[in-house]
């Protein structure tokens, strides 16, 4: 207990440390991340220092890569853009090794402190998110000397002096590491348990370089976890993080070792964390350098593994991943692109109500009816994921645009019940063989027409943050609520000199009135638009 205590306690300092300076980071990027993913093209050494920059944000390849699977399975990268990020994700993972071999563990302390002090003295976000990563930072390296204080007794004990004779066995060593990194979930961390070995006179370089490779290929597991359920082109992603480690492992062990392990005892003599940390640098880089010209027969291998066509998207979300929730910029994007994709569908089916009414057409509304359940489960998986996102560390203006887009599915939600409505309406009037004038046929095209048109640019406005068309729909809908008071008039008139016969009459006067209401859902939505020209 004397070992397992400081060791587990320091590992778990080292996990929450790493995410915490993780987190800070990110929060401080902001919308850098968003920019760095939007700019990614089919050119994949670009997406390789996509991958190395957002990984060392985010302090994780595990993360990165799993975020790429999410990023896939929505639409927002395909298959070939994927291989350069998940190349650069193992790359840029190569930093805190690399910081950890500077061994800053007297200054830890003091990184805490100047954090702690800086996070309770301000009240700007962004000081905050500076101040978390002073605390992330300290709190890793507290938490790498608990873990090397805790290791250190275990130099006199001859079970583990055994043990590492066993670690001779490199297919050992990569199982030992493959299973390590596979339980704590982290490349970054077995490594730092590595290097706490190391610092302790426990193990030798040539023992820590099949461990270190093991490493590698145990981060692959939770891509792989974390693609079970995805779609076929997500899984290929993850297979192709595996096969890229998996081959760099096997050619390093075959060919390179030997090479390298002379170059890190060269450019770094006596210093066992350093050349753990290069080792690890140069096996990345190297593996990049090689596997990269061959990124097109990784894509043709994972499509050999998982065969078969892409599944179509059904009649779910298609943009929303929880994965993406771990960068909160780029899940806004994404949850963004869901809503306008429900409020076309939502535009579509207020199309087809008014058409179903006009035509009496059955066959019309009952396919008015089927689209509409297809909006509701919109609305509660879009509500669900932005209830998630508004748990993640958002930045104010960031939970500002997660509370204004759960009021906006809600409006484009009702928007779609009295499209449903009028299809009701009009299953009503063919029931009943209702008639209508030509009159009131001229009025509902004519205010239909409004209705639909007012959402359009509902729709457009939210989509491009266009403060001038979220105007023309504030106009528009006072034009609609005076045809409705001018139409309602008409049609009682027309009543009373019986021209139509009073059941119409009432079916008229409620399609009036679910048609206004489109139009106040629509003005609703513009005026959340107009709110941001305010916080400009």
């Amino acid at each position: 207990m004397d070992i397992a205590l400081p060791v587990l306690g320091g590992l778990g300092l080292f996990l929450y440390g790493m995410n915490l300076m993780g987190m800070g980071l990110q929060k401080a990027a902001g919308e850098k991340l968003k920019r760095l993913i939007e700019i990614l093209t089919n050119n994949r050494l670009m997406g390789v220092i996509v991958g190395a920059l957002v990984t060392m944000v985010v302090q994780s390849s595990s993360a990165t890569t799993v975020m790429v699977i999410g990023f896939v399975n929505a639409g927002l990268m395909n298959l070939t853009q994927a291989v350069g990020v998940i190349m650069g994700a193992n790359l840029g993972t190569t930093v805190t090794a690399q910081l950890i071999a500077f061994n800053l563990t007297d200054l830890a302390p003091l990184a805490v402190a100047i954090g702690v002090g800086a996070w309770i003295a301000t009240s700007k976000k962004r000081a905050k998110n500076l101040a978390e990563i002073f605390i992330g930072f300290g709190i890793l390296f507290i938490g790498m000397d608990m873990m090397s204080s805790g290791l250190k007794p275990l130099a006199g004990s001859p079970v583990f002096k055994n043990i590492i004779i066993s670690l001779n066995d490199p297919f050992l060593g990569i199982l030992v590491g493959l299973g390590l990194t596979t339980i704590v979930q982290s490349s970054s961390a077995s490594i730092g348990l590595l290097q706490a070995l190391a610092s302790q006179g426990l193990i030798s370089l040539n023992i820590a370089f099949p461990i270190l490779f093991g490493d590698n290929i145990g981060t692959t597991t939770t891509a792989l976890i974390s693609s079970v359920g995805t779609n076929k082109t997500a899984k290929r992603a993850a297979i192709i993080h595996f096969l890229f480690n998996l081959i760099g492992t096997i050619i390093f062990m075959t060919i390179l070792r030997r090479p390298i392990e002379a170059i890190v005892l060269r450019v770094s003599p006596g210093d066992i964390q350093r050349q753990i940390a290069n080792a690890h640098t140069l096996f990345n880089l190297i593996n990049v350098i090689v596997q990269l010209p061959f990124a097109g027969l990784l894509v043709k291998a994972a499509n050999k593994l998982v065969p078969g066509d892409e599944e179509e998207v059904g009649v779910g979300v298609k943009y929303l991943d929880p994965r993406i929730i771990e960068t909160p910029s780029i899940a806004l994007g994404q949850v963004t692109k869901e809503v306008l994709r429900m409020g076309k569908i939502v535009e579509d089916n207020l199309a087809l109500a008014s058409k179903a009414f006009k035509n009496k057409d059955e066959k019309m509304t009952s396919e008015v009816f089927s689209q509409e359940k297809v909006i509701n489960r919109l609305e509660r998986d879009i509500i669900e994921y932005l209830v998630e996102l508004s748990n993640a560390p958002l930045t104010d203006e960031q939970h500002t645009q997660v509370n204004v887009l759960i009021n906006v599915v809600n409006d484009i939600e009702r928007v779609g019940d009295h499209s449903d409505n009028i299809a009701e309406l009009s299953q009503s009037a063919i029931d009943e063989r209702l008639f209508f004038s030509d009159e009131a046929i001229e009025e509902f095209d004519n205010i239909s027409g409004k209705s639909r048109e007012v959402f359009k640019k509902t729709l457009e406005a939210l989509a491009d943050i266009d403060f001038d068309k979220a105007r023309e729909v504030l106009k528009l809908e006072e034009e609609i609520d005076d045809l409705e008071r001018e139409y309602r008039t008409n049609h009682i008139d027309r009543l009373n000199k019986l021209l139509c016969q009073p059941s119409s009459g009432v079916v008229f006067l409620d399609l009036l009135s679910n048609l206004e209401r489109i139009s106040d859902h629509s003005s609703n939505i513009s005026l959340y638009v107009l709110d941001q020209l305010k916080e400009q």
